[in-house]
């Protein structure tokens, strides 16, 4: 069988020589197995059969390495979107503040700026509150630099035992470390977060701390939060106190320009609100110019009376309808608690609170507490003095609030703020300390000045009279809006688009103007409403007799959001407001009357931005065939300075828009391109009021005291 098989093979000469040309290229092939070297006299002939057979062995190892082998993994190409632990950092020290500058001071402008001030001023107080620094200092330097001083107890530099490091150095350069987490150092505090002074420190190119305590003074300088050196004893000191000295890092403010004005309200309130203090405001800023050499600003502030003080001060101006000023100051389950509050005849409402003399402006629980104590007492006053009737509903909040200038202030010792820059208290129990609080001390005030009391509930009467009698004036102008077809009054010219962020709506002086602005205007985002003269000035109107104005009437229709309680700004239908009026003394005039209007009824939609003034040329400036606009006098002289010629100029002084064609007012105060608009805003809510008390209000002596005061800065006066 065997020779069978092989002589059938043999027989095949074409399979033979297959088998031969196959076993010639595995031959060729590298083989990755090494086998020992065989010697010439060792090697034997071997048949095709058993050569096939081998090679057949081979492979078969060859498949097992490659099976086993594993190859190296390729290095991995990162996708757009993807998210590994590797984009998980760790912000060491400072870097976070410096990396969200934004979550500690409020923003990177100005109000940010100023906060690097408060913080600083904020643990000087602290020492106050706790009984020991008697006297503050906060000075402006030349070059940005800050200092503020405090005689309190110093910043301890004695080394810490968990960080192993000087206290110092610790506060100053540690989120999270302070004093005023436990223990008995401060039983009240402003600061309870343990990162004001730290990101002063961190937000700052050059910062200085002296320590004046146990005999010695010392010293540390930082910058960007790291310090420079170790904590050093400098010299001896027979003082005690804290001196913070930083310049604000430029990276971080892109302006760097202090403000007085804003800084001594700040340190005018704090000192009102801790009695017995004295704070020290010194501007040093121009001691360093070679003009102005020794020169130097100063205010020192120092009261005893307390927020009582502090709320006459808030409403001089202002004409008082009770003379005696409510102040209650009392401890309640260890919370204690100032307030002070006096009606005048205005009609607005100022209440300032403050958490460990942290300003509030959002309010919060202790707003929340003094509200629902006044509303309570004064409606179980009336009552029970027959104010009001069986029949007669009781006050609102609303009601007992008009003309009510208020001041809260509570000392708690864990205040629970939302957010560094403390803008509302959370505490629940300051509610009801300062309800029970004011509660007791109103009581006691109604029953011990009977005029005084006859004098706010009459206020609360009124108001509320004016409350129905606005609210029944309100409804029917909603009323006519939606069954008369005014929802959009006849004299307004719609734009075409419908969406409020890319619509405008020009309010402008007359029918003249009108008529010309009507045809300027692009009609796809362009709004126009003229109103006729003057409107009514609403600060000496209630909303029931400024409703019964045809021009406010319209106005508020065409705006789209209602009024008092109805308003809503979710339903403005433009988003820019642009006053447009002549430029004369009666535009001026028309211009304050309509932005008394929004900032009185309006206020919400001014504090969003979207109330304009439009800047219509002064002049019309022609040579030969070129014709210029001068938006101000300094313009149109440096205009005719560069045409420079005597004559075959042209000068027309614009005193009305009616005086402009289409073509010009589009070209000029219309067009997006060419145009220049004033937005309105409002740093100063309580200032703003003010001013508007005296410019609108029925009081003629403030007025003229405005005016002669501000006489020399007029300019455009027109007689």
């Amino acid at each position: 069988m065997m020779k069978l098989n092989i002589k059938e093979i043999s027989g095949n000469k074409e399979e033979k020589k297959e088998i031969k040309e196959e076993v010639k290229k595995e031959q060729k092939k590298p083989v990755i197995i090494k086998s020992a070297k065989i010697k010439p006299w060792e090697k034997k002939d071997v048949s095709p059969e058993q050569a096939l057979a081998d090679q057949r062995k081979t492979e078969a190892i060859k498949e097992k390495i490659i099976a086993e082998y594993k190859p190296p993994e390729p290095k991995k190409i990162r996708k757009e979107g993807e998210y590994t632990a590797k984009d998980i950092y760790v912000l060491k020290g400072l870097e976070p503040v410096r990396q969200r500058p934004g979550m500690y001071i409020g923003s990177t402008g100005i109000d940010g700026l100023h906060h690097l001030i408060h913080e600083c001023l904020d643990n000087a107080i602290d020492e106050s509150m706790a009984g020991y620094a008697k006297n503050i200092e906060v000075v402006l330097m030349p070059n940005n630099k800050v200092r503020v001083s405090d005689d309190g107890r110093g910043i301890p530099v004695e080394k810490h035992a968990d960080t192993k490091k000087s206290a110092l150095e610790t506060v100053m350069t540690t989120l999270h470390a302070g004093g005023k987490f436990g223990g008995e150092a401060y039983k009240v505090s402003g600061g309870l977060h343990g990162v004001g002074i730290s990101v002063v420190c961190a937000l700052s190119v050059y910062m200085l701390s002296e320590i004046h305590r146990d005999g010695g003074l010392y010293q540390q300088e930082y910058f960007r939060g790291a310090p420079k050196d170790s904590v050093k004893r400098v010299g001896d000191s027979k003082k005690t106190g804290t001196i913070q000295i930083f310049e604000a890092d430029p990276q971080i403010f892109k302006e760097i320009k202090y403000d007085p004005k804003r800084i001594i309200n700040h340190i005018r309130q704090q000192a009102y609100l801790t009695k017995g203090i004295r704070i020290t405001f010194i501007d040093e800023r121009e001691k360093g110019l070679p003009a102005q050499a020794g020169k130097e600003t100063s205010y020192t502030f120092y009261f005893e009376g307390g927020v009582g003080s502090y709320v006459k001060y808030l409403v001089s101006g202002n004409t008082p309808r009770h003379p005696n000023v409510f102040s209650v100051a009392a401890s309640k389950d260890e919370i204690f608690v100032e307030s002070a509050f006096q009606y005048t005849q205005e009609m607005e409402c100022t209440e300032e609170s403050f958490a460990n003399n942290i300003y509030t402006p959002e309010g919060g629980t202790h707003i929340s507490g003094f509200r629902t104590a006044l509303t309570r007492c004064l409606n179980d006053y009336a009552r029970r003095e027959g104010f009001l009737k069986e029949k007669d509903e009781n006050f609102s909040g609303d009601d007992v609030r008009e003309g009510l200038t208020a001041v809260v202030s509570v000392k708690i010792r864990t205040p629970q703020f939302e957010g560094q820059t403390k803008a509302k208290l959370g505490n629940p129990e300051a509610k009801n300390a300062v309800e029970s609080a004011v509660s007791e001390g109103l009581s006691d005030y109604l029953e011990r000045y009977p005029q005084d009391a006859k004098a706010i509930i009459e206020n609360c009467l009124l108001a509320t009279k004016a409350r129905l009698a606005a609210k029944a004036a309100r409804q029917t102008v909603l009323r006519k809006g939606a069954l008369e077809g005014l929802a959009l009054p006849g004299k307004l010219a719609d734009c075409l688009s419908r969406k409020p962020e890319e619509s405008e709506l020009y309010i402008v002086e007359g029918d003249s103007a009108g008529g010309s602005s009507r045809q300027a205007r692009d009609r796809h985002f362009q709004a126009i409403l003229p109103l006729r003269g003057k409107i009514l000035n609403v600060e000496r109107a209630r909303i029931d007799k400024m409703l019964a104005s045809k021009e406010i009437k319209a106005l508020i229709i065409a705006l789209g959001t209602a009024i008092g309680e109805d308003f809503n700004i979710e339903n403005l239908r433009y988003h820019r407001i642009i006053i447009m009026t002549d430029a004369d003394v009666d535009g001026a005039h028309i211009r304050t009357l309509i932005l008394t209007l929004f900032y009185r009824y309006f206020k919400s939609v001014v504090e969003a931005g979207h109330i304009y003034i439009a800047q219509p040329p002064l002049y019309k400036i022609q040579s030969g065939k070129n014709v210029q606009y001068a938006y101000l006098e300094e313009q149109k002289d440096k205009i005719v300075k560069e045409i420079g010629k005597t004559t075959g100029i042209s000068l027309q002084r614009y005193k009305g828009l009616g005086e402009m064609n289409p073509e010009q007012l589009w070209e000029t105060t219309m067009n997006p391109e060419n145009r220049i608009l004033l937005q309105v805003t409002v740093d100063d809510a309580r200032e703003a009021d003010k001013t508007l008390d005296i410019l609108m209000g029925e009081e003629v002596e403030p007025r003229k005291k405005f005016i002669q005061t501000h006489a020399k800065s007029v300019k455009n006066l027109d007689i």
